[in-house]
C-alpha cells in the first residue's frame, strides 16, 4: 500500500522539483544566449572580411590590372614606327589615353578604355560610353566625350568626384595629343536612367550649341549606386605632345 503525502509534503517536493531544474533552464538559456552570440560574431567577422574584400582589395587588384594595361598603352606608344596616332587611331583593347583630373586624383593617372561594361570598369579603368549614347573621342570636331568609372572599389577612380569645382582642369593624354578642358558644371545627383547627361550637346549643363565637351560620371552617393554624380567640362585648348612628353602647365 502506497502511503499518501500530504499537502505539506507535496508543496516541499515541489518545490525542490522547482529549485533543481532552474539551474538546468538557466544554463540551457546561457547556451542558447552564447550560440547567439558566437553567431553574430561569426556574422559580423563575415561582413567585415567583405567589406574589407570591396573597398580595399578589390582596389589592390583593380589597380595592379591598371598599371599593366597601361604601360603596355605607353609601350606601344613609345615603339610607333610613323604609323596612325591619336585615340581613335589607337584604339587598342589596352586602352586609348590616359584622363588626369588634379582636385580628384592628384597626379595618378587614369587608363581610358572603350566602352562601359563592369567586367572592364572593374580593371581599375574609366570607360568612355558606346550605348545607350555613344561617345564622341576628344579629336573629333564636335561632341561629348563621356566616360564613365567606379566610385567604390575596382581602382575607385572617380571616388573624390565631388571634390571638383568649377574652373577646375581636366586633361586627356593621348599619344600625340594633350586635350585640356576646363570644367563649368556639375550636377550631384541624377537618376542612373538619365542618359541626357550624355548627349552631345549636354544641354542638362547649361550648353546651348555644339562643341567639345568631356562629360565624368560616376555613382553617388558614395557606398551605393541609387544615383550619377555628373561633372561637366569644355575644351578649351590643345597642345601637341613633345618629345619628352612635356604635360600642360595644369599637370605641373
Amino acid at each position: 500500500m502506497v502511503a499518501r503525502r500530504g499537502p505539506r509534503e507535496r508543496s516541499e517536493g515541489d518545490a525542490r522539483e522547482q529549485r533543481a531544474s532552474a539551474p538546468r533552464a538557466r544554463g540551457r538559456a546561457a547556451a542558447a544566449v552564447s550560440v547567439f552570440g558566437e553567431l553574430l560574431i561569426t556574422a559580423g567577422l563575415v561582413l567585415a572580411l567583405f567589406v574589407v574584400y570591396s573597398l580595399w582589395w578589390t582596389n589592390v587588384v583593380a589597380d595592379r590590372k591598371a598599371d599593366e594595361q597601361g604601360d603596355r598603352v605607353r609601350d606601344t606608344w613609345a615603339g610607333d614606327g610613323g604609323g596612325p596616332k591619336g585615340p581613335g587611331a589607337l584604339d587598342t583593347k589596352d586602352g586609348i589615353g590616359f584622363l588626369h583630373v588634379p582636385t580628384m586624383n592628384g597626379r595618378e593617372e587614369i587608363l581610358v578604355k572603350k566602352g562601359t561594361a563592369t567586367d572592364l570598369l572593374n580593371d581599375g579603368v574609366a570607360g568612355y560610353y558606346t550605348k545607350p549614347v555613344r561617345s564622341a573621342l576628344p579629336q573629333d570636331g564636335e561632341g561629348n566625350f563621356s566616360l564613365a568609372a567606379h566610385r567604390d572599389g575596382h581602382g575607385a577612380k572617380f571616388h573624390d568626384i565631388d571634390r571638383i569645382e568649377k574652373g577646375d582642369p581636366i586633361v586627356f593624354e593621348s599619344q600625340d595629343t594633350w586635350y585640356v578642358y576646363e570644367v563649368y558644371a556639375m550636377l550631384p545627383s541624377t537618376s542612373k536612367y538619365n542618359v541626357d547627361v550624355l548627349d552631345p550637346v549636354p544641354r542638362e549643363s547649361g550648353a546651348k550649341r555644339a562643341g567639345q565637351y568631356i562629360t565624368l560620371t560616376t555613382c553617388t552617393p558614395k557606398y551605393t549606386s541609387t544615383y550619377r554624380y555628373v561633372v561637366w567640362g569644355k575644351l578649351v585648348r590643345t597642345e601637341e605632345v613633345d618629345a619628352e612628353r612635356t604635360p600642360p602647365a595644369e599637370l605641373r
